[in-house]
């Protein structure tokens, strides 16, 4: 039988399965950390989400049920130029929306034009 191959994306790892360089020393710990370990954190996070009220509801599912905010107890490492590009590029898109928010609630050149 044929196995289809992942195509999601790994953070950890490049697509010939190393492991990225940011990740180094972090996958050694996650390897060596038992796995009762990252699941009692898991389950510990979990409870302090619910207490906290880190939570949101789906209307219109079971009454609005709520969930947790999705998480994982593995973080996501990223390199100073990863954080900058995401931080530049959120920079940027806040600047635009207050540009925009301003626009509406002034000139309103936004609907003139529209």
């Amino acid at each position: 039988m044929e196995t289809k191959p992942n195509t999601a994306f790994d953070e950890m790892h490049l697509p010939d399965a190393a492991v990225r360089a940011i990740y180094a020393q972090y996958a050694q710990w996650l390897q060596d950390v038992p796995l009762h370990q990252l699941e009692s954190k898991r389950q510990e996070a979990e409870l302090l989400f619910r207490r906290v009220g880190i939570t949101f509801n789906v209307y219109g599912e079971d009454a609005g049920s709520e969930r947790l905010i999705p998480f994982d107890v593995i973080p996501r490492l990223l390199s100073a130029a990863e954080w900058t590009r995401l931080s530049d590029g959120a920079i940027q898109r806040v600047k635009a929306l207050n540009m925009f928010l301003h626009d509406i609630y002034h000139e309103q050149n936004i609907i003139k034009r529209a």
